[in-house]
């Protein structure tokens, strides 16, 4: 049986949380991680605008409930892109790999990943990764960087996410790995 986890998944975007045009954030988030996890997965979303004091509230808040916050937009240099700071703001730990992976896998793709602010940190048992805001980088982005969570969430005392091999494959040094659960056929018979 697979350990049921939260995921807080927050859309940061002025004209979206104001209804200007449909958020893509949010559903882009929790498309993909149905694709890579085999978890049944609980969903605490936000859309919220670029507001650095409601961003830190909201991270807090989900951090106390959630094994993994991922946010979208707000990464970029423009006066109101003010994710980075606010997460950063109520990090306990700042695991600077994620933001470096996070770049050089946009790399590949855009020139202007450059200019990419994304951060990860650790606030008490919550992983908070910063993610581009469109929804092909979001996915290229959790392509590049996703193996590495499960271990992450592990060590700071979450559930054990299993990851589709097919989507994405989970990194775990042996000692920390476990036996994937039997899947029963519906009959209470395992298969």
């Amino acid at each position: 049986m697979y350990q049921p986890a939260t995921i807080g998944i927050v859309s940061i975007s002025d004209r979206a949380s104001t209804g200007v045009y449909q958020d893509q954030g949010l559903p882009a988030l929790r498309e993909w991680l149905e694709a890579a996890l085999h978890n049944p997965l609980e969903y605490v979303e936000r859309l919220i605008p670029d507001d650095q004091a409601g961003i830190e509230s909201t991270l807090i808040e989900l951090a106390g409930r959630c094994c993994l916050v991922l946010t979208t937009g707000g990464t970029g240099p423009a006066p109101r892109d003010v994710t980075p700071e606010a997460t950063l703001a109520v990090a306990d730990k700042v695991l600077p790999g994620f933001g470096e992976q996070m770049r050089a896998v946009s790399l590949k793709y855009v020139p202007t990943a450059i200019l990419s602010r994304q951060v990860g940190v650790v606030r008490g048992g919550c992983l908070i990764l910063n993610l581009p805001g469109q929804p092909k980088a979001i996915r290229e982005t959790l392509d590049g960087v996703f193996a590495a969570v499960p271990y992450c969430v592990d060590l700071i005392g979450g559930p054990y996410l299993e990851t589709r091999d097919e989507v994405v494959r989970a990194f775990r040094p042996k000692s920390a790995r476990r036996p994937a659960p039997e899947v029963g056929d519906g009959n209470g018979v395992a298969v």
